[in-house]
């Protein structure tokens, strides 16, 4: 059956129709419009880029200047397929692109790429600026509602519904965090029913259930804990150093994102997972034994462990929560505490609370530039593809990656589709 979306009866034979607004969306708008098609893009809110100025609040963290190596390793299984189209549109090609919109970058502390203003509102302004004048059409409050038949899209409008086709359709519309900003993963559902393979939406970057003591809830949430390391325990990965943030019910923060991943198969699988934390990364097991070894004397044990090893109050509330009272009258146990904390996770927080979602399109199901094997002329681009991947410039890199790539298999396709 033919089922890419056919327009010759508007005249426009060459338009290509993208359906989200978000980074992954504007560069395939962008791509698109700078080879000479006319490009419509649909977005359900009133204004594009949405998540992309809220995730631009703590500073617009674009892309990350590690090595290429270990940059894709941070795609996990995903690293594979999804190199090819990083290669292609890199960190240096990022900043070189946020360049050519009058955005300078640096390269901060972390390793982390931002711009000098650390804002995200002027570069989507600017980006939005060169996509209307390269003559991309914007269609805001238009939210899809799947197809009408083979060759005709509906969208819901304020005015009732509208229909539209084009000889090619890009869908980048997130993944099914953050519902509020655009992304509630509504097309998952109308994927299905067209035979398109999606796996489930999982949160990804998310926080983690633990079930404080009120005491703690009360007088820590909130706090960072600053300068520690972790792992998850019975993984292959290594300890990484790094902080994260008390919740009044658990924990959330880079750290914890970085390890979300494997935190929440091993919740999947067994219903429990166990973060080890080592609360002291830059002080050696035996200097630890050697410093508790000292009398405490009169001095409370917070004291004593603030005097001796400069465990500050959160560590310390940290190691009454996670071991049990008898632990602290042996040196042995509570060293071993302090370097290898267990702490039981109960729960992983809704995907809504999530920074992004793991989860999505097949990437078995589509060609090498990104369009459904089944479905001719339709096209994805980033979050609501199969992947995911940590905070730190990876995500942004990737979306907007992967909607270069879905772009230029638009662009071969309609070459080949005449």
């Amino acid at each position: 059956m033919q089922t890419h979306l056919n327009n010759s009866q508007n005249d426009n034979a060459d338009e290509v129709i993208v359906i989200g607004g978000g980074p992954a969306g504007l560069m395939v708008a962008e791509t698109l419009a700078s080879q000479g098609l006319a490009v419509s893009l649909y977005d359900a809110m009133p204004s594009v880029g949405r998540k992309f100025l809220m995730a631009g609040k703590g500073g617009m963290n674009l892309t990350h200047s590690e090595d290429s190596v270990s940059f894709m390793t941070r795609y996990g299984e995903r690293a594979a397929v999804l190199s090819p189209m990083i290669s292609q549109f890199d960190a240096q090609a990022l900043r070189s692109w946020a360049a050519g919109l009058g955005i300078e970058t640096y390269i901060g502390s972390s390793g982390r790429v931002f711009p000098v203003d650390m804002k995200a509102a002027p570069l989507l302004r600017a980006w939005l600026h060169r996509l209307r004048t390269q003559g991309v059409r914007f269609h805001m409050r238009h939210r899809w509602l799947g197809w009408r038949d083979a060759q005709t899209l509906a969208f819901a409008t304020p005015t009732g519904e509208v229909l539209r086709s084009a000889r090619a359709l890009v869908l980048a519309l997130g993944g099914g965090s953050w519902a509020r900003l655009g992304s509630d993963g509504s097309w998952v559902d109308t994927l299905r029913q067209r035979g398109i393979a999606v796996a489930d939406l999982l949160p990804a970057n998310c926080g983690f259930d633990v079930g404080w003591t009120p005491f703690f809830q009360e007088r820590f949430a909130g706090h960072p804990l600053l300068t520690v390391a972790a792992r998850v325990q019975g993984s292959d990965l290594p300890m990484r150093k790094g902080q994260f943030v008390m919740t009044a019910g658990g924990i959330e923060g880079s750290l914890v994102y970085a390890l979300s991943a494997a935190l929440r198969e091993q919740l999947e699988v067994s219903g429990q997972a166990v973060l080890e934390l080592d609360l002291l990364p830059d002080t050696p097991m035996q200097k630890v034994m050697a410093e508790l070894q000292h009398p405490r004397g009169s001095r409370s044990l917070s004291s004593y462990l603030k005097t001796r090893l400069r465990l500050d109050a959160l560590k310390t509330a940290l190691l009454h929560e996670c071991l049990q009272k008898s632990d602290f009258a042996q040196p042995q146990l509570l060293a071993q505490g302090i370097k290898c904390l267990p702490l039981h996770l109960k729960a992983v927080r809704p995907i809504d609370e999530a920074i992004s979602s793991a989860g999505g399109v097949c990437f078995e199901g589509l060609t090498a530039g990104l369009m459904a094997q089944a479905y001719p002329g339709l096209f994805f681009a980033g979050e609501m593809l199969d992947w995911e991947a940590p905070t730190g410039g990876y995500l942004l890199t990737a979306c907007m990656a992967s909607g270069k790539q879905a772009a230029q298999g638009v662009i071969d396709w309609l070459k080949n589709d005449k």
